[in-house]
């Protein structure tokens, strides 16, 4: 029979031997010589397409019928020998006897004689033929025998063997009974296959529609009936029973292949991440086996090492056999690929005829031990390591230096016998030396303080450290202690610690240490502070320049230094300040006589540069008694405030604490609060009060005074808070204030009510000294419209004498503004009038302390008509301030003053009071 060109193809052409090739008619002469006459047939494993010749339809009972329909049929009954088709070998022949469904429901029979072929050892497809089975032939005599067959050949089968139906299973042989822990068939029969997998296959392929299929090999988990698992590998056919789709399903245990597989899974693992070079040789020691340490090790690849001789690769001669006889391990040095020597501690033993060399490079650590040796015996610090019998093991060269001996006549000895004190002094003991604890309890003895005593007998001291040589090898506890000679620092440690407790100049106690000793005085017992400030000490700094200051102040340390006690504690404290405190001296009587003392002490002339200088000084003292809970920093504010109190009184003189004097200081210092609030908060205002020209007894100008209305305390008088402003430097933010709001009001009252009146503003001691004073009264005229000859300030004489030529240059400036400048309080001072010319004023102010006195007094009458003779001279206007009478100002008039203030002519008053209305 022919291959007919009209063959049917399933799913695309066919991929086995046809019955066109040579091979192809010997295959087909042999299935048709077994098979009797038959149609061909051919099935492509990997395509699934069946491929047949013309006559198959009327083979399968279905004359006439679609491609399909042969298709369908043809695949339904070569499932059973589609089974384990992909592993069976080339050239195997199988034979089945199928019934089919023949023309009027008559059954009948076919006969598969099929043969696997392909390429070398592999399948890839079936050949075979299709035939009818004789009518006359008894084949179901045939079939029971083959089933009887079939069925002892799987009872007998070593492979579990189980079939499910619709999943649920009908059939297990012995083999899977045992796998699934079962002594009977009917514990499994009637059960759902997945009752017994625990983990299904991961890529299970879909159930097959066409030719036959089989499903695996897969693994899978199943789970036995006492509820342990096991691991399998899974092969499941389908084929059909009855017409229903049955799997035929064959288990195999592999829980010991998967042991076997992990475990060389998991050396060949240590062996390719382990950090030595392992190398398998044979017996004649070509390489075998050569791990990526090895590569990284030697240099050489494993496709470069594998087959060459071992002693090539290692740079160095290898003799494995003596190396195994005398024990297996030797250090040597190799070779790498590139030349450099390394240092390797190698095991070899001999495996099954072969060898395994375990080769551990040595070189980094070796010359890390080398380079540890020379860092220790280079470095500065002592180190000595003590042995587990406390004998001294071996000292660096450091440490000879410092202990002052040689190593050779250290080693050897007990660590105790160097002689060893603490810092007061105390021999300490060999039980207690740093070493010896460490060895007795191993805890780490950190920057102890000791003095050492060398055998030349000098002193020297170390901090040092003992701590385990190896903490995670207790069984041998060697000590290490390393040193460092701290002679040096120490002594620089404590002149430090001097010269931050002692003034520079003086080497007197500072404040540091001053509070340091009243912060440790016994409460028990009564202390006395005497607090000393030198008088006019400023003159002879200013005068004679700071090395005499310098010079002086040495002195005056050194004076009080002799005349007190030897447990008083004398002190400067800056500048010219200087403290005395002493338990010695505590009754008031006799503080008071060493107060006297000191004094008469300082008082004594002082020679410098051929120069006689007297000093004097005002005393602060303070009596603080056995029980006085106030603290150092207390006791000296205290004494500082009785000081104040002194130089107030008049200086050269002693004033004792009391609370009132602290009283009085802190509501100054609350006033002084207040009064920086209440510039924010507007509680100064300006007063004024007139100025009446003495000819026409018209009013011709207002000299604005400031007042404070404090909310607490009501009106503070300008001689109390006026002060507090000048010391501070609010005075010059409260002299820019009234400035602005003075001028600001003059200015609308002139624009309103027609009035040619002048604002007459006093400046202060610091106002002068402000850089900024100049701008601030340019920018404030421009502001306030006000013109420049309707402002007049007013200086007192003696803020104009006390920096003439700094005063003539802001005066100067002013002046340039076109401003008119009065000096206020004249004759107060020691001004002349030949430095009034230069100052180019343009009014002169009695002060009211000559007018007081004017219509009784005919002397103080004679002094201000000289004034006012003088100031004519000098084309100044004469104003007389503080006019309280009528027979006071008929008088000035007589004497020809200019002008005149005071409360006869009006009080001062605010602005509404004074012009009406506000604008």
């Amino acid at each position: 029979m022919e291959a007919d060109s009209r063959g049917v193809t399933a799913m695309g052409a066919p991929a086995v031997p046809t019955a066109r090739s040579e091979a192809g008619h010997d295959l087909i002469a042999d299935l048709v010589a077994a098979a009797g006459s038959g149609v061909i047939f051919s099935f492509d494993l990997a395509a699934s397409t069946l491929t047949w010749m013309p006559g198959l339809d009327a083979v399968l009972g279905m004359a006439g019928a679609a491609a399909d329909e042969v298709c369908g049929r043809l695949t339904r009954l070569l499932e059973p020998l589609a089974l384990g088709a992909g592993e069976t070998p080339p050239g195997r022949d199988f034979e089945l006897e199928q019934p089919i469904e023949g023309a009027g429901d008559r059954p009948r029979r076919v006969r598969l004689r099929v043969r696997t072929v392909g390429h070398g050892d592999r399948t890839a497809g079936l050949l075979g033929v299709a035939c009818a089975v004789a009518a006359d032939r008894a084949p179901g005599e045939d079939l029971v025998d083959l089933a009887e067959r079939y069925r002892v050949m799987v009872e007998l089968s070593p492979d579990a063997i189980c079939v499910h139906e619709d999943g649920v299973l009908t059939y297990a042989n012995r083999a899977a009974l045992d796998l699934l822990g079962a002594d009977e068939a009917h514990q499994l029969a009637g059960r759902p296959f997945t009752d017994f997998v625990t983990e299904q296959p991961r890529d299970e392929p879909a159930p097959p529609t066409g030719p036959p299929a089989t499903i695996g090999p897969v693994e899978a988990v199943l789970k036995r009936l006492d509820g342990s698992t096991v691991a399998a590998e899974l092969v499941a056919v389908r084929t059909h029973n009855a017409g229903k789709p049955t799997f035929q399903v064959v288990l195999r245990d592999i829980t010991a292949r998967k042991a076997a597989a992990e475990a060389l899974r998991s050396r060949a693992a240590l062996v390719s991440r382990v950090s030595d070079a392992i190398i398998t040789t044979t017996p004649g020691g070509l390489v075998t086996g050569w791990n990526p340490a090895a590569e990284a090790v030697y240099g050489w690849t494993a496709d470069e090492a594998l087959g060459r001789p071992v002693a090539e690769l290692l740079g160095a001669p290898a003799d494995l056999a003596e190396m195994c006889r005398s024990g297996g391990l030797v250090e040597a040095a190799h070779r790498r690929r590139d030349g450099a020597t390394l240092t390797v501690r190698v095991s070899a033993a001999e495996l099954a005829g072969s060898y395994v060399l375990v080769c551990a490079d040595e070189t980094e650590r070796r010359r890390a031990e080398q380079h540890y040796r020379t860092v220790v015996a280079a470095l500065d610090e002592g180190v000595l390591v003590t042995g587990p019998d406390g004998l001294v093991e071996s000292v660096n060269p450091a440490g000879c230096r410092i202990l002052g001996v040689n190593a050779a006549d250290l080693v050897g000895l007990p660590s105790h016998t160097l002689m060893l004190f603490d810092e007061d002094g105390a021999r300490i003991s060999a039980e207690d030396t740093p070493s010896v604890r460490t060895l007795r309890t191993g805890i780490t003895q950190n920057g102890k303080v000791v003095r050492l005593r060398r055998p030349d007998g000098r002193d020297v001291w170390v901090s040092l450290t003992s701590r385990l040589l190896s903490p995670e090898d207790p069984a041998r506890r060697s000590v290490v202690t390393s040193f460092t000679d701290i002679t040096e620092r120490r002594a620089i440690s404590a002149r430090l610690a001097h010269d931050a407790t002692h003034d520079p100049l003086t080497r007197l106690a500072n404040r540091t240490l001053v509070l340091d000793r009243l912060d440790r005085r016994a409460h028990d017992r009564p202390t006395s502070v005497l607090f000393l400030d030198l008088d006019k000490f400023k003159v002879i700094n200013d005068s004679l320049g700071h090395s005499v200051g310098d010079q002086v102040l040495r002195i005056v340390g050194e004076r009080l230094r002799r005349c007190t006690g030897g447990d008083t504690v004398v002190g400067r404290l800056g500048g010219d300040e200087f403290v005395l405190v002493t338990g010695e001296v505590t009754g008031q009587d006799e503080v008071r006589a060493l107060a006297e003392h000191v004094r008469v002490v300082l008082n004594e002339p002082i020679g410098v540069h051929g120069r006689q200088l007297h000093l004097d000084a005002s005393i602060g003292v303070v009596l603080s008694a056995g029980d006085d809970r106030r603290s150092a920093e207390d006791l000296l504010r205290d004494a500082d405030v009785a000081m104040y109190q002194a130089k107030t009184l008049g200086r050269g003189r002693f004033e004792f604490f009391d609370v009132a004097l602290r009283e009085r200081l802190q509501r100054r210092l609350r006033m002084e609060q207040d009064l920086r609030d209440a510039v924010q908060n507007g509680q100064l205002w300006p007063a004024y009060q007139p100025v009446v020209d003495l000819r026409s007894g018209e009013m011709v100008a207002v000299e604005a005074l400031l007042r404070w209305t404090h909310p607490t305390h009501g009106a503070i008088p300008p001689g109390e808070f006026i002060p507090l402003a000048e010391e501070s430097e609010l005075i010059n933010v409260i002299g820019k204030h009234v400035l602005k709001a003075t001028t600001r009001e003059l200015a609308g009252r002139r624009s309103a009510h027609g009035l040619d009146l002048h604002l007459k503003v006093n400046l202060s001691v610091r106002q002068l000294d402000d850089p900024q004073l100049v701008a601030a009264v340019q920018d404030t005229l421009l502001a306030t419209g006000l013109p420049p000859g309707a402002l007049c300030l007013e200086v007192t004489e003696s803020a104009l004498m006390r920096d003439h030529t700094a005063a003539a240059e802001v005066l100067t400036s002013l002046r340039e503004l076109g401003v008119l400048l009065a000096i206020d309080d004249f004759g107060t001072g020691y001004s002349s009038l030949a430095q009034l010319r230069r100052l180019t004023l343009d009014t002169l102010k009695i002060d009211r302390s000559f007018i007081t006195g004017i219509a009784e007094s005919r002397d103080a009458a004679a002094i201000v008509a000289s004034i006012i003779a003088m100031a004519h001279a000098v084309g100044l206007t004469v104003v007389a301030e503080g006019v309280e009478t009528a027979d006071q100002l008929d008088l000035l008039r007589e004497l020809g003053c200019d002008q005149a203030q005071g409360f006869h002519l009006g009080r001062p008053s605010a602005a509404t009071e004074l012009f009406g209305a506000a604008l």
